[in-house]
């Protein structure tokens, strides 16, 4: 199974969820040779709720995922931290929605949850707990206490940051920071353009159904991860283009 384990569902933040964009984010995923996502929408981005409701209106849920266009779609978000950094949280739908009801009241900047309490959250919940780009430079990771992070069950190795910092520098980043806290790493491609996808995937050993195998197969190093020759294109392509898209929104509101 191929999956990408950090993507987003939504051109931005600012934009309202938009079926017609998510199914033609989907059929371009499955093209790009993806079998499953994690769909780590931002947990503080508009109208979440519109999110899940939308997808349980129309497509099916078995297991641990709903299925999509064929693509196995694992539910999850992106949460950030008062101290500065991002957590990718991917699990049950049940266990995401019950965990960013609980995260209303922490959704701006000036009232983001603490790392610990985000962590005492999530371990009331069967959730994978991933620490996403540690060490890109607006929201990095690296600054937090080890014995938080060592509660952390992964490391993303990010699309975005290998194609800023470059692959071979920020692979060795990471992989040495990782290493240093006895965690793994994982391929995220922080994809919010289809354009993105495929620059950077996991290859799975089994097909996983629900958050448990997930964590199985990190945990037992049952993957490889492969990092696109055409990354750079890709990111790059996807950044310009989903400028374009925004200013094309702004213009018609």
């Amino acid at each position: 199974m191929i999956i990408d384990f950090h993507t987003h569902i939504k051109l931005s933040k600012k934009t309202r969820f938009d079926r017609n964009y998510f199914e033609e984010m989907i059929r371009e995923a499955k093209a790009n040779g993806l079998d499953a996502l994690a769909i780590t929408e931002h947990f503080n981005t508009l109208v979440f709720e519109e999110i899940y409701e939308t997808l349980d209106r129309h497509y099916p849920y078995r297991y641990g995922y709903y299925e999509v266009e064929g693509v196995r779609l694992f539910p999850g978000i992106e949460v950030d931290i008062q101290e500065t950094g991002h957590i990718l949280i991917i699990g049950d739908r049940a266990d995401i929605v019950a965990m960013r009801s609980r995260l209303s009241g922490h959704t701006e900047e000036n009232a983001f949850i603490p790392f610990r309490e985000l962590l005492d959250l999530a371990e009331q919940y069967n959730v994978l707990k991933i620490g996403a780009h540690p060490f890109r430079e607006g929201t990095p990771l690296h600054h937090l206490p080890e014995e938080e992070l060592r509660r952390l069950d992964a490391f993303d190795l990010n699309g975005k940051d290998l194609h800023a910092q470059g692959v071979e520098a920020y692979s060795k980043r990471i992989y040495d920071f990782a290493a240093r806290l006895g965690k793994p790493v994982v391929g995220g491609s922080d994809t919010h353009q289809h354009l993105q996808y495929g620059c950077i995937v996991n290859e799975l050993t089994e097909a996983c159904h629900t958050v448990d195998d997930l964590k199985q197969a990190i945990a037992g190093g049952h993957y490889k991860i492969s990092i696109s020759p055409c990354l750079d294109v890709k990111v790059k392509s996807a950044a310009q283009l989903k400028k374009l898209l925004k200013k094309e929104m702004q213009v018609a509101e």
